[in-house]
């Protein structure tokens, strides 16, 4: 949301459909996601010049702990934040705010505190005047039930919160608050995560699509097609499940989904499609408005390697595993959708979006000689001057 939106009071729990009718002089622009996880690596990179210790908190935010690099730098941390914030700024043309603290909490604050391009250093001493003001809500990891539960004893700012007993706080809230009382401090508890995550209790990949479609044909192909990402992504994991979930949306934003289970753990899109195409229609209701579909890959488990059994099953198993061996390989090389299944054909074919959303990034248009839009090299493109 751009500040013009949010001076709107446009907010994140809004849904699209609700703002362009609340707000018809908002223009939504196409989403383009491959250009967003360039920029996102290159702002880690950035990073990770000045300090190997770096969470990637989300796309386009970060924890750093420059801790003990002063004399590495020749300059003070406040130097250091700076320097950091300017190469990403001039690098990658946006506005960065930095908040340099003690501890994540602190620093969270901090980064909030001079929008959209600011520096804020929050020294331990001087933390109770940056969280007179602040209302306890505004506080990273305190939610909206926290907050109104800490409101039925009138602590409503995140000094009031800061300065509560420990024994009030161990007796009346979490764990996570405590340790989150515990950084209002100054104390440093929350470490920072710096493993990459290699494992996945569940999938999920939902995809909206506009305008939204009675076509039975289309919504079981934008299905179809979140099943292809799901497995892609469970299969880079060697991961696979017996248990899916699939849902629809309509335009009035009403669910429905069912539960099925494979006989065995699998990744292989086919194997899931033939599961739902049976029950799809339990759930797809014809003359309906659909605007969404989406599938999750519940309890997922190492993808083993299949025993040999009496019938020949495993056979099939491996012959399975390896025509997606080459499938992967083939998309890694050429694109993700190179190679799709006939049941995706139609939301391939035919793309997501249409109308008021249907431009198409940047990127994907003007393209270099040699490229097409499933092959591309990994640059990013932009509308505007560079000055």
């Amino acid at each position: 949301m751009s500040y013009e939106a949010k001076a709107l009071g446009i907010t994140r729990a809004m849904k699209l459909y609700d703002i362009q009718r609340k707000f018809p002089q908002v223009i939504i622009l196409p989403s383009d996601y491959e250009t967003y996880s360039l920029l996102s690596q290159k702002f880690y990179n950035i990073v990770r010049r000045y300090t190997p210790d770096v969470e990637e908190y989300g796309i386009d935010e970060c924890f750093a702990d420059i801790t003990g690099l002063r004399r590495q730098f020749h300059c003070s941390y406040e130097e250091i934040a700076e320097k950091i914030k300017n190469n990403l700024a001039k690098e990658l043309g946006f506005t960065f705010s930095v908040g340099l603290a003690p501890n994540k909490v602190i620093a969270k604050l901090g980064s909030k505190w001079k929008k959209p391009s600011g520096l804020t250093v929050i020294p331990g001493k001087k933390i109770h005047l940056y969280l007179d003001p602040i209302p306890v809500e505004k506080i990273w990891g305190i939610g909206p039930q926290t907050t109104a539960y800490l409101a039925k004893f009138r602590i409503k700012t995140a000094l009031q919160f800061a300065r509560l007993s420990e024994n009030w706080i161990t007796n009346h809230l979490t764990k996570p608050h405590y340790e989150i009382w515990q950084e209002l401090s100054g104390k440093f508890v929350l470490p920072l995560n710096l493993i990459e995550k290699t494992s996945y209790a569940s999938i999920q990949k939902v995809k909206t699509f506009t305008p939204p479609s009675r076509d039975r044909n289309f919504v079981f192909a934008q299905l179809s097609k979140n099943v292809e990402n799901a497995c892609i992504k469970a299969r880079r994991y060697k991961l696979a499940t017996c248990n899916i979930a699939f849902f629809l949306k309509t335009q009035e934003f009403n669910f429905a989904g069912l539960e099925v289970k494979l006989s065995r753990p699998s990744a292989f899109p086919n194997e899931i499609i033939e599961v739902i195409n049976p029950v799809f229609d339990a759930v797809y209701r014809p003359g309906v408005l659909y605007r969404q579909t989406g599938i999750t890959l519940l309890k997922l488990e190492e993808d083993k390697i299949s025993q040999p059994d009496l019938f020949g099953g495993h056979v099939r198993i491996e012959k399975m595993r390896s025509l997606y061996k080459s499938v992967d390989q083939i998309k890694s090389k050429y694109g993700k959708h190179t190679l799709y299944l006939g049941s995706s054909f139609q939301a391939h074919k035919f793309g997501a979006h249409l109308g008021k959303r249907g431009d198409v990034p940047k990127r994907m248009t003007d393209l270099f000689n040699g490229e097409s839009r499933r092959k591309r090299l990994g640059i990013p493109m932009f509308i505007g001057e560079v000055q």
